[in-house]
């Protein structure tokens, strides 16, 4: 599987995590499915974006990508998303996108045109069958001015000119650098071979980029008809909505992934992304937060009940049947997400140590497939941990003081106490295994 990564110039807003926390829901399905999956998502450390970073910062272009891609990489960590098995840079791949040009121009697919190189869209029967565009549309969406060194508007650049101080390579067409679309064909053939099974991406991708990188590689392998040839299966996932409204510079409503970790733990952010199917658009909100928050609370709560109960770590990693199928149907999130409820509320209601343990294995191995309740449940909600100008032992002894009121029927000491308590920011929980306590 293959998915477009991030051009990294800038911090990655929550709407560049979907795609990835997406994938990384399929890649852990498919795991459970098959013996080996290969799972490969590119950075594109080349692009017009980042030489204008470049540019506007007095930074170098690798001071920039190499500081973008720690970033974006510690944030995908965050939400849980494991590390793709390869992570090709564009940068990396230069001499085989120039062979895969010359491949394109041999076959009568790509021409040379004042020191460019371009893709003709007319030599291509399939172009527009991803995304179902005719050829007028095609050239209408295309949105690019009919340059002098174009035969058609609708074609695309695959290699460009470099001047001054932009950076570039030697190729036959001259000093230059690939076009954005070309990197991807590269990167993904070179990388799993081609056909290979899937390929994902948001649907802001669908076209051009996708449609581009069909063209390219088929142009490159003389095949005419037959996308597959290429990626056997697309999965596309819709964008994010911010309070109804679509993301946006000029509207101000771009939110970086690093400044909600500031506020919410990642599994949060995860949840949310999650709480609708990938191909609808989900519609970001605080309260849409608050809701994967609350949900994971719960969880947590049901957990830490059990906290005494062991069971086999192996299993975990065994996602349960209906769990899985729910998966299988297209990634159907939020019946899954059903089915790991009513597994939480069997194993909160147990009684016996089998259903116990039958249900407490059932939770963890759906979360995982999930990426979710990875955390400590005494840690996640905040027992036994203080605020650092507090002192635990301090609040133990009140919370052992306000126990022997109680034990001695003498509740008004007992509420005395727990209202010191709240007032030190502690909220104290009774419970059959003792009180158990943390910060507000």
């Amino acid at each position: 599987m293959y998915t477009c990564g991030p051009t990294v110039y800038n911090y990655a807003h929550i709407g560049n995590a979907r795609p990835a926390v997406i994938s990384d829901l399929l890649v852990r399905v498919l795991r459970q499915l098959y013996p080996k999956v290969t799972y490969v998502s590119n950075i594109t450390d080349i692009d017009d974006k980042i030489i204008n970073a470049s540019i506007e910062t007095g930074d170098s272009i690798e001071k920039i990508t190499s500081k973008y891609e720690k970033i974006y990489n510690e944030d995908m960590q965050s939400l849980g998303v494991i590390k793709p098995d390869i992570q090709p840079h564009a940068t990396d791949f230069i001499q085989e996108m120039i062979e895969l040009v010359q491949k394109m121009i041999s076959n009568g697919t790509a021409y040379a045109s004042d020191n460019h190189v371009l893709f003709d869209v007319t030599k291509y029967d399939s172009y527009g069958k991803l995304s179902g565009r005719n050829i007028d549309d095609q050239l209408a969406g295309s949105r690019v001015e009919v340059a002098s060194y174009k035969k058609n508007a609708g074609d695309f650049v695959l290699w460009k000119p470099s001047v001054d101080n932009q950076p570039g390579w030697e190729s036959p067409w001259g000093f230059g650098r690939p076009g954005w679309h070309l990197e991807c064909s590269t990167m993904a053939e070179e990388s799993l071979g081609l056909p290979f099974d899937i390929h994902g991406g948001g649907m802001d991708l669908i076209f051009p980029h996708h449609e581009n990188e069909i063209a390219q590689s088929c142009g490159a392998h003389n095949e005419n008809k037959d996308p597959s040839i290429f990626a056997k299966y697309w999965i596309h996932n819709a964008m994010l909505n911010i309070d109804g409204e679509k993301m946006s510079k000029s509207l101000g409503n771009i939110f970086y992934i690093r400044d909600y970790l500031k506020n919410y733990d990642g599994e949060i952010l995860r949840l949310a992304l999650l709480s609708g199917h990938y191909r609808q658009s989900i519609n970001w909100t605080d309260e849409t937060i608050k809701q994967s928050k609350n949900n994971l609370d719960k969880f947590y709560r049901i957990l830490n009940k059990v906290s005494d109960v062991k069971i086999n770590e192996d299993d975990i990693y065994k996602c349960p049947s209906k769990v899985l199928d729910a998966l299988c149907d297209d990634l159907n999130t939020s019946k899954a997400f059903a089915e790991i409820i009513d597994i939480s509320k069997k194993l909160s209601l147990s009684e016996t140590l089998e259903n116990k343990i039958k249900y407490k294995t059932q939770l963890l191995a759906s979360a995982y497939v999930f990426g979710i309740l990875q955390k400590s449940p005494k840690k996640w909600l905040g027992i036994g941990q203080t605020q650092d100008n507090l002192d635990s032992q301090h609040i133990e002894n009140l919370i052992n003081e306000r126990n022997e009121a109680r034990s001695s029927k003498n509740f008004s000491k007992a509420d005395e106490i727990r209202n010191k308590l709240s007032q030190l920011g502690i909220e104290i929980e009774d419970t059959p295994n003792g009180t158990i306590w943390r910060s507000k």
